[in-house]
């Protein structure tokens, strides 16, 4: 379960910058695309932080819609799984937009 390393990493980034001050609450941006599970990154999350100082932290996840452009009909489009080629006649391939994102977007201190 990778989410158990990413969420230690965040645990992480969140205590350097915090530098001491309480963390009332965070707010991650997870991506579709990024091969990440929620459900995990939750309970990974209670897991690291409890008994600690970020215990009483509210964690918002909020997902990243995955889209793409199309590199021969220069569509846009959604995208709920990692694909390489757009579904048009040309089969071109895509170049992703958004949704492969895993980022700390937001942090409020006491």
């Amino acid at each position: 379960m990778h989410e158990l390393a990413l969420t230690r990493e965040i645990v992480s980034i969140v205590r350097d910058h915090a530098r001491g001050r309480g963390v009332a609450g965070v707010t991650l941006r997870v991506g579709r695309l990024s091969c990440v599970q929620v459900d995990a990154l939750r309970f990974a999350l209670l897991a690291c932080v409890d008994g600690t100082e970020l215990a009483d932290c509210v964690w918002t996840i909020e997902r990243v819609p995955g889209r793409a452009r199309c590199e021969g009909c220069a569509v846009e489009l959604d995208l709920d799984q990692l694909a390489v080629t757009c579904p048009c006649e040309r089969q071109a391939p895509l170049t992703i937009l958004s949704g492969e994102e895993l980022l700390v977007s937001s942090m409020e201190v006491r």
